[in-house]
């Protein structure tokens, strides 16, 4: 059974040791940026903070996110932050003393995903579902639907990022079809709109960078599946650095 759901992009700047934020005040143009970082993570943790004291401490925590490999992740999956530039791994398995070991196989989504639960004081273990990019939107309906359909009592972590061509300085360069994608996107998040959520084009998504339309279709498919009436909190729809980021709290009405 569903009990809440949380929409987070994920970008590495999320993570302070990949901003110099550990490293003291940043000052210059790199200010203007850093504070947006900051700005970001601190709306990402209180959404996944309010959706952890929603959870209770016997609740599901799934992480959803693209990957290049779709599947269910290992219990004992890691992923690292190693290859943008951070010492930093994280385990789907319950926090202990002994820091995760093992090849890290979890994409970004999920490992971004993870930073976020442990920095807002989770600790217990947690599952990761990955599909690629390219998944149907009837493929992310049935995917959302079999979550919905777990038993036990389940919260979803959904990581996703909106186009990366929102400006001439973004990672995919300018595309004029970026903001009208991510304007619809943050209206179907904030008004819980499964259906638009659904009707998002999937070429379209991949031509303008959107890895979060995949995340955001199974979000809509399982509570589609739940039945119930559900509403949303949208919290951020910025795009600081040409990339649409989007953050979001659902519940049930």
């Amino acid at each position: 059974m569903l009990l809440a759901a949380a929409v987070c992009p994920h970008p590495p700047l999320l993570v302070p040791a990949l901003t110099g934020a550990q490293d003291g005040p940043p000052t210059g143009p790199a200010a203007e940026a850093a504070t947006a970082a900051a700005d970001l993570r601190a709306t990402c943790l209180a959404a996944v903070r309010d959706l952890l004291a929603t959870a209770g401490p016997d609740a599901d925590v799934v992480v959803v996110g693209t990957g290049p490999t779709p599947g269910s992740a290992a219990p004992d999956a890691v992923g690292s932050l190693s290859g943008y530039g951070a010492d930093v791994t994280l385990g789907l398995a319950r926090v202990t003393d002994v820091p995760p070991t093992g090849l890290p196989s979890l994409p970004l989504s999920i490992t971004i995903g993870l930073w976020l639960l442990r920095e807002a004081g989770y600790d217990g273990p947690a599952r990761a579902r990955v599909v690629t990019q390219h998944a149907t939107p009837a493929e992310c309906a049935d995917l959302g639907a079999r979550l919905a359909a777990f038993p036990a009592l389940t919260v979803l972590l959904v990581m996703g990022d909106g186009s990366a061509r929102r400006d001439e300085k973004a990672p995919g360069a300018l595309d004029e079809r970026a903001l009208p994608f991510d304007t619809a996107a943050a209206e179907a998040l904030a008004d819980a709109d499964t259906a638009a959520l659904a009707a998002l084009d999937p070429d379209l998504a991949h031509d303008l960078l959107a890895t979060g339309r995949a995340p955001w279709q199974i979000l809509a498919g399982a509570v589609e599946a739940d039945g119930r009436p559900w509403k949303s909190e949208l919290r951020s729809s910025d795009a600081p650095y040409g990339v649409g980021y989007l953050v979001a709290v659902w519940t049930p009405a």
